[in-house]
């Protein structure tokens, strides 16, 4: 099916998970049952129909997260299947592979958005996926030597590399033709433009983009296998910080704790959920200032007036969480069923601080629509260019700005509620322009609403009695979830669909840590945003996404 070929009308909703079982017919071969979503266990060589069915029959347009695993006796791909006109609708396809010989067919021909993740699979655990269009190394160099996650690997095994390994790549591709414009040019890795150590490999068909390639992994810190080495109860939350390290640590640390209450039923006390929404919104407004920043100064060059502005408003936000968590990137505020310590004292010396800021945030932000928006300048280099249609931007399983900037309504705060946020009023912005201004726009006006959630959540608290602050449920020391207990959960972080898949085993630790990190997914659509393009649209294209490489690199 043609990326821009629209999915059926005809789609039926909240389909049972019997349904969904007679729907896959002799396709399925098991059932599992997870948390939240029904497990439909299928042959390794049916993938591609099984999801066909879920996507064109059912719905299930959205491929949320692709997680592979090593058992003793197999080898499993999980991939976890949402709507991105309801999320709360969840199918999980599991594919079973053998064990001496893992192999199994790729999901990239239904949806594009696993030829990374496929990628990933194979490059860490050692699944080989049949039929994927270039099934390599993504995270690890080329040369390495095993599979990181997988049970056998050698972790001191040395990595050697032959000589002919660092030959010059390009050396059989001199070019020839006199008259061919076609040139090689590599961006990055270190490169401001490139929002941190990404290697673009661009090709150039005269002064436009023919082809791009994102090449990652420069900051890959085993995070995942980290976390599997951890213990649920105290050790795991501190690493999430360090995923989104934009000042976005309390939106990491809350797709953590939202899986493992849910994988543990642990209930969060009203008054600690609406803590967690204000300091989530808080992070949220001071991930988007920094992306405005850097966005205008990928645009403009111009480092001393924009980015200056926008680093100033995010520096008075990490104030406000400095003073509700003790730190300024790296919080370590949250807790399983709730966060570690009340509002500072004097409470309303923290609630002035806050309103203040408030207050004086309407006038911020009509100078960044002078200076940014409204410039004819900066519209003449971000209006139309960066185009990425919605089919496009589902079928990369694109969430957050960059998918409410192509028209797609889909908000993990509205529409599968967690925290405090459908107790407020507030509304999800969406622009269908499909463009780099368009994703520019939806950011600086979220930070218009994240604003108007801070301020609700600022008078309940004020308000809340003094003697039912409860700001963590009673939760057990030790916690053990049962063997093979398995789920799903993300929540809305600033660049987008931020979740956490975990296995048990029946010990403290998890047995499987997935990191479904929404810049690895939105990163996947620069070629579709660039080629035709000339290379500063290209760099717009890559401004606009908004990435962390901390994130995608994890």
């Amino acid at each position: 099916m043609s990326l821009e070929e629209q999915l059926p009308d005809t789609v039926e909703e909240g389909q049972s998970a019997d349904e969904l079982a007679e729907l896959l017919g002799d396709l399925v071969i098991d059932r599992e049952d997870h948390v939240n979503a029904p497990g439909f266990v299928i042959r390794p060589d049916t993938v591609q129909d099984a999801l066909r069915r879920l996507r064109d029959d059912a719905g299930f347009d959205h491929l949320s997260c692709v997680t592979a695993q090593e058992y003793e006796d197999r080898y499993e791909s999980i991939y976890h299947l949402k709507k991105y006109d309801d999320p709360t609708q969840e199918a999980s396809v599991v594919v079973p592979a053998d064990k001496e010989h893992p192999v199994s067919q790729s999901a990239e021909p239904v949806f594009r958005t696993a030829d990374w993740h496929e990628r990933e699979a194979y490059d860490l655990i050692g699944i080989d996926y049949d039929e994927h269009p270039d099934l390599r190394r993504i995270l690890l160099p080329d040369t390495w030597q095993g599979h990181p996650l997988s049970m056998d690997y050698d972790q001191d095994r040395p990595q050697i590399v032959s000589l002919r390994e660092h030959a010059n790549p390009l050396q059989e591709d001199q070019r020839s033709d006199s008259d061919s414009d076609t040139m090689f040019l590599n961006i990055g890795p270190h490169h401001p433009a490139t929002h941190g150590v990404l290697h673009v490999k661009a090709t150039l068909d005269g002064e436009q983009v023919a082809d791009v390639e994102s090449d990652i992994g420069y900051l890959h810190r085993c995070e995942e296998q980290m976390c599997q080495t951890k213990t649920y109860r105290h050790q795991i939350m501190p690493y999430p910080d360090r995923w989104d390290y934009i000042s976005a640590g309390l939106l990491n640390e809350w797709a953590y704790a939202r899986a493992a209450e849910d994988l543990n039923d642990i209930e969060v006390p009203e008054y600690a959920q609406i803590i967690r929404t204000m300091g989530a919104e808080l992070c949220r407004m001071a991930a988007h200032f920094l992306a405005l920043g850097t966005f205008a100064l990928d645009v403009y060059g111009d480092f001393t007036a924009i980015f200056m502005y926008a680093v100033r408003d995010r520096e008075e936000v990490q104030n406000i969480l400095e003073d509700l968590t003790g730190q300024r990137l790296m919080f370590n505020y949250f807790r399983l069923g709730g966060v570690v310590w009340d509002l500072p004292e004097p409470r309303e010396e923290f609630f002035e601080m806050t309103r203040d800021y408030l207050d004086r945030l309407p006038e911020h932000l009509e100078e960044y629509h002078d200076l940014v928006t409204g410039n004819e300048i900066l519209q003449m280099r971000t209006v139309d260019t960066g185009i990425l249609p919605p089919e496009v931007a589902k079928s990369y399983g694109a969430t957050g700005p960059v998918a409410r900037g192509s028209g797609i309504d889909y908000d993990l705060r509205r529409d599968d509620p967690y925290g405090y946020y459908d107790e407020l009023d507030w509304d999800v912005i969406v622009k269908d322009g499909c463009d780099n201004y368009s994703r520019l726009l939806v950011r600086m006006l979220e930070v218009e609403q994240s604003a108007k959630i801070v301020e609700q959540c600022i008078d309940l608290l004020e308000d809340w009695p003094e003697d039912e602050r409860n700001i963590q449920s009673n939760v057990p020391r030790t916690l053990r979830p049962d063997d093979d207990k398995e789920i799903y959960r993300a929540v809305e972080g600033a660049k987008g669909e931020l979740g956490i898949y975990m296995r048990a085993d029946g010990t403290e630790k998890p047995a499987r840590f997935k990191i479904r990190s929404p810049c690895f997914s939105n990163l996947q659509t620069l070629p579709e945003m660039s080629n035709g393009e000339y290379v500063p649209d290209m760099i717009a294209a890559l401004g606009s996404l908004d990435i962390v490489l901390g994130e995608v690199d994890r």
